[in-house]
């Protein structure tokens, strides 16, 4: 009964393996190119569905039918105006033929390799034609970080953008598409992703962009102390006409009390002359002699004369 059971078994995997080699499916992301002892044979197989294949004879490889991405490394690039920098580019593609594809570069590994090549080659040859300001910009745009405090503009100012960085990846994809078709590849868009100064120039930027920095930072400055000159000056000057005016006031006022004063004094006066000239000594007096003093009056002095009439 065991043997029996093992054998049904038997039977039953031997078909599984025998109906698995002569079927399969294709997904819709899929196609197919069928090889016989290696070589292709047939059209691809482009149809989701199940489909099927003379077992241990025909092989089944499958290709990606979704559009793939391929991202290069930065490489080292010198433009017309003898600027070193780094490029990093990206594309999009698909497999457009799958026999040809197998045929010349047989998966997805050798297509990358060879798609390396291509826009690694086909990028250098158009940004060596172009100077660096076309690379990083696309149109004429004023940029408001452009100018300087002063007004001036950066190095690359005075040149004109007359074909820009979109029209240039648009050179290269028009060239790459004219060579990845014999390789069954379709290249449908061609970015820069990234462009920069190789180590050594980056420095020297960045030295430059600080010492500008700095000018801009001094000019400030001493536009600054300019101001803060001008605005002391004015203060000073108006603080100046606020002194004077408020002396000529103050002396306006201490005349008009003076001759109030006078006034006072002189009515006083005549009313009684003789009081008048005893509240003058007294406050003599009292100017001249101190506390302790001891004063050594004449009989003829008019101060004696005062102090003895007082009964």
């Amino acid at each position: 009964m065991n043997k029996k059971v093992l054998f049904l078994m038997g039977l039953v995997v031997i078909g599984l393996i025998v109906l698995s080699s002569f079927a399969y499916v294709v997904k819709e992301t899929e196609q197919v190119v069928i090889t016989q002892f290696g070589k292709p044979v047939g059209k691809p197989i482009k149809d989701a569905g199940l489909h099927f294949k003379i077992p241990f004879v025909q092989k089944a490889n499958f290709f990606e039918k979704r559009w793939l991405e391929w991202d290069g490394d930065a490489n080292q690039v010198t433009t017309k105006d003898k600027k070193y920098i780094w490029i990093d580019t990206y594309a999009r593609w698909r497999i457009k033929d799958p026999l040809k594809f197998f045929e010349t570069v047989g998966n997805e590994m050798g297509a990358q390799s060879r798609l390396d090549d291509i826009l690694d080659g086909e990028t250098r040859i158009a940004i060596a034609k172009y100077n660096l300001i076309e690379v990083v910009r696309t149109t004429n745009r004023p940029m408001e970080m452009a100018a300087t405090y002063s007004g001036e503009l950066s190095d690359n100012s005075e040149f004109v953008v007359k074909v820009g960085r979109e029209k240039i990846t648009r050179q290269i994809l028009e060239k790459v598409s004219k060579i990845t078709p014999s390789y069954g590849i379709e290249v449908v868009d061609v970015r820069i992703k990234r462009v920069n100064y190789v180590e050594s120039v980056r420095k020297k930027v960045y030295q430059r962009m600080i010492s500008e920095r700095k000018r801009i930072a001094e000019q400030y400055r001493s536009e600054g102390m300019g101001k803060k000159a001008e605005i002391i000056g004015k203060t000073k000057k108006e603080l100046e006409r606020i002194r004077s005016e408020a002396y000529k006031k103050a002396q306006e006022i201490k005349g008009k009390a003076d001759a109030e004063a006078t006034k006072i004094y002189a009515q006083a006066y005549s009313k009684d002359p003789e009081f008048y000239k005893f509240l003058k000594t007294l406050e003599t007096l009292k100017k001249t002699a101190k506390k302790d003093d001891v004063l050594i009056l004449s009989t003829d002095s008019e101060v004696y004369k005062f102090m003895k009439s007082v009964k």
